[in-house]
């Protein structure tokens, strides 16, 4: 008889490590998704209330210490929602629910920006209730959650509870047929026995996730550095010297968490028709074509203002003169302020959803709390790190500070185009032994070893 093959997913959890003697659900190691964003809102009262209480204690370290905790809590819940998300979901639906963290992340800024208005929270009276108003999402998610089943792949291919699971499957898909899903769960278990749960730095040691790692690290970069906080950053001086008065600023801003806000539920539609790369590939190509028209746009504005300097310095007087607020092309500031908006929504139309959802899809249930786990702590050192170095790009690039960040908008749009496979409509095993035979091509492609099948012949 041949010899039974081993399905590629059970083979590179194999080789990731094989822990002989152990139970395969390792419940201790892998904490409850429902569970876990639960027990975090904790952050969020405790953050509120030192909000609220910190005026009249006259203590600043409240605010310091209430930020800290708002932080956590965020860093917390964008890592572990996308994830709790695309386990629960349907492979036919997953891209679309788990892309919602995008539109619930583009909502809360634009609520941030209406509610900071001077009209409202914004005076200066105000803001004690303004800090403390994160307390609102804060209760709603205390009573919601427990509302809701805990991750059905959690349940049956960590914990082992196959009862457990398909209530879950029940109280999410309804009284549907749930037999073929259920058999996609259990052959996703079959596959991961014998494998333990990944630590972070692990990821980086094995081949077996090689492309999986690099997708995460560069899509995930590109990110934050596409300088899409930049445009966010720029707006206001934009809409000022565009003639908006500064006590209006405040209105033009809250379009551009509109336009990302827009784009996010369009995207969001989108995704499971035209696929994860295409949405990447577009958004980084959009981005890149605005930022270039923006960067063209300023360098008119300045050789503009430099110009009529000039001429207003030989029709007046020989002596200097101090340069003029208005250039000779005042339409380039309009332009800029297009390219702002256009900018904005070229990002929610994939690199803000899509790659949230990138270390969901991309790595097997083992490796995927590590992987959502480095995917986080990338991105709030990227954002960091941008937030901190911008005056300085700003101080030494002038017009060109765009520039930087076209290279990365193009550089994403090619390692996506070249490198990201499509996950659209795969189940989450099927993407693992895609990436599997990606990442060992030539085991994918040799001849695959059986056993020798006895010959019973009375010939010599």
């Amino acid at each position: 008889m041949p010899r039974p093959r081993r399905p590629l997913w059970s083979t590179a959890c194999r080789s990731l490590g094989h822990h002989a003697g152990k139970p395969l659900f390792l419940c201790v190691s892998l904490p409850p998704r429902k569970k876990s964003l639960l027990v975090n809102n904790i952050f969020v009262v405790l953050a509120a209330i030192l909000f609220g209480f910190s005026r009249k204690a006259g203590s600043f370290e409240m605010i310091m210490l209430g930020r800290l905790l708002v932080g956590v809590s965020a860093g917390v819940s964008m890592n572990i929602q996308p994830m709790y998300l695309g386990e629960s979901a349907p492979k036919e639906l997953r891209g679309a629910v788990a892309m919602s963290s995008a539109i619930f992340t583009a909502l809360g800024i634009v609520m941030g920006q209406v509610v900071g208005l001077r009209e409202l929270l914004g005076d200066p009276q105000a803001w004690p209730l303004l800090l403390a108003s994160c307390l609102v999402p804060g209760v709603l998610q205390l009573a919601s959650l427990p509302l809701v089943p805990e991750s059905p792949r959690y349940l049956l291919i960590d914990c082992g509870d196959t009862e457990a699971c398909l209530a879950a499957l029940r109280r999410l898909r309804g009284s549907g047929n749930l037999a073929r899903e259920l058999e996609e769960l259990e052959e996703e278990r079959a596959a991961c026995q014998g494998c333990r749960a990944r630590r972070p730095w692990e990821l980086f040691q094995h081949r077996a996730l090689r492309r999986q790692v690099t997708s995460l690290v560069v899509l995930g970069s590109a990110m934050e550095l596409c300088g899409n906080d930049l445009m966010y950053a720029y707006a206001s001086s934009v809409f000022q010297k565009a003639g908006v008065p500064e006590a209006k600023v405040q209105y033009a801003t809250i379009g551009t968490g509109s336009c990302e806000l827009l784009m996010a539920i369009v995207s969001c539609v989108a995704v499971e028709r035209m696929g994860r790369r295409v949405l990447l590939i577009g958004g980084y190509s959009l981005m890149a074509c605005w930022g270039s028209i923006f960067t063209v746009a300023l360098c008119l504005q300045v050789a503009g203002v430099d110009e009529g300097w000039r001429v207003q310095a030989r029709l007046t007087s020989t002596s200097p003169l101090p340069r003029p607020w208005q250039s000779l092309f005042p339409w380039t500031l309009y332009l800029a302020v297009a390219c702002i908006f256009a900018s904005i929504l070229s990002f929610g139309i994939g690199p803000a959803g899509v790659t949230g959802i990138l270390a969901t899809e991309l790595f097997d249930q083992m490796a995927r709390p590590a992987a959502c786990m480095v995917c986080g702590a990338l991105m709030w050192i990227m954002l960091f790190l941008v937030s901190l170095g911008f005056p300085f790009i700003m101080e030494a690039l002038s017009h060109f500070l765009y520039v930087p960040f076209l290279g990365v908008c193009v550089c994403g749009a090619i390692y996506t185009g070249l490198f990201l496979p499509e996950t659209k409509g795969k189940t989450l095993q099927e993407i693992s032994e895609e990436l599997h035979r990606l990442n060992f091509p030539r085991r994918a492609q040799g001849p695959t070893w059986r056993s020798p099948e006895v010959i019973q012949s009375t010939e010599l």
